[in-house]
């Protein structure tokens, strides 16, 4: 079949649309590695043992950022061992198992509508609930249970969609086979949306790493290094205690002492944390599609 006549009207249209997309997505790859590549030429240089292993002390004019560093990690996994089990449960029944379609249209609306929400409004919640209603003042604790309520919308919403993907014959047939309905979930749907799950994931720890304004009204801004971490007692008083993030170090560097190239060098250190965490999600999720 001879290939449609177009005139040449259309072909400088498609052409000229062609060059915008062409020109665009290099304009963005090319923004993304300037601003990534200054601040590692900024950043790294700063990046030391003694930054990292120490904990700030006035005294000694000691600037080192371990405290804040344990804190994020404390946030980032203590946070996802909640809200991942929520969120993709939730998805799981609403996607699965609820019967009530109008529920479920009003849930939606309603994730929808709170992973629009600035995340310094559900800070002012997380203080007034957890910090004084709660009587918990400032502690990793708050914080922590502030993330997850505001990262729960967007891990139900990208694994609901995930579960959407996968063909509806792949269930039938599982179920036409004999299994059961947590049987085919288990090893039908969620292996075919693990993708999914893992993009979640993804944009929750970026969130969770990110995040400074609602830390700052809940998990608070000190930096004090806990002794016997590893212990229970050392646990519990990191919990129950206030600590900033390393977004939070950031900012009281920057803005509140003036030293800029820590505040560079923490912004590397976040960047490559957050590409650390991000090809590990990828390579479980790689490993739960082969299993």
């Amino acid at each position: 079949m001879e290939l449609e006549h177009r005139s040449p009207r259309r072909v400088i249209y498609d052409r000229v649309l062609r060059f915008l997309l062409y020109f665009s997505a290099a304009l963005t790859c090319t923004l993304l590695v300037i601003l990534i590549g200054y601040i590692f030429f900024r950043g790294l240089p700063n990046v030391t043992w003694e930054l990292l292993s120490t904990e700030p002390s006035v005294l000694n004019n000691v600037i080192g950022i371990l405290p804040n560093l344990i804190n994020t990690l404390t946030l980032i996994i203590g946070t996802l061992l909640i809200v991942l089990p929520l969120g993709v449960g939730a998805a799981i029944y609403l996607t699965e198992y609820a019967t009530n379609r109008r529920m479920v249209e009003i849930i939606e609306f309603a994730t929808e509508t709170l992973t629009g929400i600035p995340s310094i409004l559900f800070g002012l919640v997380g203080m007034l609930f957890f910090v004084q209603a709660l009587g918990w003042k400032s502690s990793i604790r708050a914080g922590i249970l502030t993330l997850v309520i505001m990262i729960l919308p967007t891990i139900v919403r990208t694994t609901q969609e995930s579960l959407k993907t996968v063909p509806q014959s792949y269930r039938e047939a599982a179920l036409g086979l004999g299994s059961g309905k947590w049987h085919m979930i288990r090893t039908v749907v969620l292996p075919s949306s693990v993708d999914g799950i893992v993009t979640g994931c993804i944009l929750a720890v970026g969130r969770i790493v990110g995040e400074s304004a609602a830390l700052l009204y809940t998990a608070g801004s000190a930096s004090v290094l806990i002794k016997n971490l590893f212990s229970l007692n050392g646990l519990s008083q990191l919990l129950t205690t206030s600590g900033g993030s390393l977004t939070v170090a950031l900012y009281m560097y920057t803005m509140e002492r003036g030293k800029i190239e820590t505040g560079f060098a923490i912004a590397s250190i976040l960047m490559l944390l957050t590409l650390i965490i991000n090809l590990s999600a990828k390579w479980v999720g790689k490993k739960l599609r082969r299993a």
